[in-house]
């Protein structure tokens, strides 16, 4: 879990740095890439389930709908 966290760190401060370098400014591109990184943990943690069909995609899209309507 360590080792995953560790991994998951530094896919957000990439591409929040990339956000940044096409002009998202802050908190802006911090947040999206970490939301962005936990939308796919979640979808990813779904998808190898036993007894899942849905392609991750589909359920990375459903993960993200989630979250919009928490968000509102």
């Amino acid at each position: 879990q360590e080792r995953e966290l560790h991994k998951r760190a530094g896919l957000v401060t990439t591409v929040a740095g990339a956000l940044r370098a096409r002009g998202i400014g802050e908190p802006a591109a911090t947040l999206a890439a970490q939301s962005g990184a936990t939308v796919f943990g979640l979808a990813f943690a779904q998808w190898i389930r036993d007894g899942e069909n849905r392609s991750l995609p589909d359920i990375a899209a459903d993960v993200l709908r989630e979250l919009r309507a928490v968000l509102g």
